[in-house]
C-alpha cells in the first residue's frame, strides 16, 4: 500500500516510510566493506589498508550530496506544499546543478592533491602508491555518489522512498559482482576494486536523472536546467 507524506502518520505507518531508507544507508555502507573484502583477499594486505586509508575521504565528499538533498527537499516540499509547483521544479533543477558542480570542484581537488590528503590520513610510504591509485580512480565517481545521496532525499519527497532502496540494492550488485571479475577473475587488483565502486556510484547517481526526467504524480523534472 502507497503510503503518501498527507496522511496521518501512526508508528508503524512511520516505519514502513522510512524503513527504505534506513536500509538503504546501510547497503551505501558496505561499499567499502565489499572493496575490502576481495582486495584482501586478491590483492593483500596494503591493498586493504589503502582501502581503508581512502573511503572515508570518498565518504566525506559524498555527504555533501546528502547535505544538500537533506536541505533542498525542504525548500522543494514546501513549495509543493504551497501549491508552486514551478518554483517546486526550479528549485530541485537548481540544486541538482549545484550539487554536479560542487562534486566536479570537490573531486578535482580531491584527484590533484590525493597524494598530501592520504598522508594526512595516515598513509604510510609502504602504502602511499596504493592508496592514491585507488582514491584518484574512485574520485572519478564521486559526482555520481553525491548525486546518489542527493536523490535519496528527493526519492522521500517524491513519495518514493524503495526507489532509493531499489537503486542502493542495484549499485551494490553490480559492485559486488564487477569486484569479483576485475579483481578475483581477472587479477585486476586495487584498480580493478575502484572501478567496481566508481560503476556503483555511477549506477545509482545517474538512474534517477532518467527517473526524475519522467513526470511523477509530484511533478518533479529537470525541464528548466
Amino acid at each position: 500500500m502507497h503510503i503518501q507524506l498527507s496522511e496521518k502518520f501512526t508508528t508503524r505507518k512511520l516505519l514502513r516510510f522510512t524503513m527504505s531508507s534506513i536500509l538503504m544507508m546501510v547497503f551505501i555502507s558496505i561499499y567499502s566493506v565489499v572493496d575490502g573484502l576481495f582486495v584482501g583477499r586478491y590483492v593483500g594486505s596494503n591493498g586493504l589498508a589503502a582501502v581503508n586509508i581512502v573511503f572515508p575521504l570518498i565518504m566525506t565528499i559524498g555527504s555533501f550530496g546528502f547535505m544538500l538533498g537533506t536541505g533542498g527537499t525542504a525548500e522543494v516540499a514546501r513549495a509543493m506544499g504551497e501549491k508552486r509547483d514551478q518554483a517546486a521544479n526550479q528549485y530541485f533543477s537548481f540544486l541538482t546543478l549545484v550539487t554536479v558542480l560542487i562534486g566536479v570542484f570537490l573531486s578535482l581537488l580531491a584527484f590533484i592533491f590525493m597524494e598530501p590528503l592520504c598522508y594526512l590520513m595516515g598513509a604510510s610510504e609502504r602504502i602511499i602508491g596504493d592508496s592514491v591509485t585507488y582514491g584518484r580512480i574512485c574520485t572519478l565517481g564521486t559526482v555520481f555518489f553525491m548525486l546518489q545521496g542527493f536523490f535519496q532525499s528527493f526519492f522521500v519527497t517524491a513519495e518514493r522512498p524503495k526507489m532509493g532502496f531499489y537503486l542502493s540494492i542495484l549499485s551494490g550488485v553490480i559492485n559486488i559482482f564487477l569486484d569479483w571479475l576485475l579483481v578475483g577473475v581477472w587479477g585486476i587488483g586495487l584498480p580493478g576494486a575502484a572501478i567496481a565502486t566508481v560503476c556503483g556510484f555511477m549506477i545509482s547517481g545517474l538512474i534517477p536523472i532518467f527517473y526524475f526526467f519522467i513526470k511523477t504524480p509530484v511533478d518533479f523534472n529537470l525541464q528548466h536546467l
